[in-house]
This record gives C-alpha cells, structure tokens and sequence, in this order.
C-alpha cells in the first residue's frame, strides 16, 4: 500500500467510498448492458461467477453478457447492505442485492426478482480498485410466469420508460454520467 500521508482513518473511508462507488457502477453497466464500462470494473485476470450463466475469467464472461442479456427486457439491480473489509491494497465484500429481471420467453415474457449476494475479492492496483473475484450467491427468488409487469397501465401514460442499451433516457439526461465510463 503507497503511504499518503493520511490519516489511516480519513484513508479508509476513501477505500470505502471508491469500492461502494464501483459496487454501483457495476449495476449501472449491467442494467445498460454497458459492456465497455463493465470492462473497466474488472483486473484483466480476475474471476467472474455467475453461477450456471458463467464461472470464469470475468473478460471471458463479459464477452458473452450480449448472450446473455439479449433475452433480458428489464435489468434492474439494486445493491442494500454492503460488508467490507479492508487490508491495504486487498478488500473483501459482502453485497446484498436485489435484481428485478424480465425476460422473454418461448411462452412470453416472465419476471423474476432474485434475493442474492455478491461475494466480491477488490485489489487495489495502480492506486485504482477493481474485482478481483465475484462470485454470486442466490438467496431466494419470486418468480413469476407470465409476467405481471404492465407498462401499459394508464397510470404510466407519458412517463420514460428505463431500457437496456445506449437508448435509456439517462443517455440524453446526463453530461456527466456517460455511456462507457
């Protein structure tokens, strides 16, 4: 770990707002489907998995996620209680998370919300945190077919509606939140 000169305290709280912020930022590529910014997240060596989606070298699993995602008609992750521990340049995570998916089917679309955690390995390299090792846990599921989403209920009349891809609203919102950073 470089010496900053910081008060180990005041250090800490900037190792911990830099992995919460990549924490999210991977939310973010995932629900965008925003595979050159997912890219940035990860050490080029480290580990992805996902269970029976994938479980590997996480460049290997990002080059399959337009596979996968393409299905997906909602990606919506939302990260709650986060555990952290740190030790220099090397961190541990405990993420609790729950992801809204929608996808199609055969039989038309379904919804399913997963409980889950992200089990997460950081490495501080270069003086930038990035996974080293993620690995998802399912905790429970609700799942339902067919789905009962209905963006269609005239409540809804004239609201954005959120999408995968570089066509979300955020895109033409933000100047500063940007595709691919």
């Amino acid at each position: 770990m470089t010496d900053t000169g910081l008060d180990p305290r005041v250090q800490e709280l900037l190792d911990r707002e830099e992995i919460r912020a990549l924490i999210t930022a991977y939310c973010n590529a995932a629900d965008r489907h925003d595979h050159a910014k997912m890219r940035t997240l990860y050490h080029e060596d480290a580990i992805d998995d996902h269970g029976a989606f994938f479980c590997g070298p996480a460049m290997e699993f990002i080059d399959k996620l337009p596979e996968i995602q393409a299905p997906m008609e909602i990606l919506h992750h939302n990260v709650t209680t986060i555990n952290l521990a740190i030790d220099g340049d090397y961190a541990e995570g405990e993420v609790y998370l729950l992801a809204m998916h929608r996808a199609r089917t055969p039989d038309g679309p379904i919804d399913v919300l997963v409980g889950g955690r992200y089990f997460d390995k950081y490495e501080r390299r270069g003086g930038k945190w990035k996974f080293l090792h993620r690995a998802i846990v399912t905790d429970w599921a609700n799942v339902h077919a067919p789905s009962i989403i209905d963006r269609d209920h005239p409540f809804l009349a004239g609201s954005k509606f959120g999408q995968p891809g570089p066509t979300d609203p955020s895109y033409d919102f933000f100047r500063l939140l940007k595709r691919g950073d």
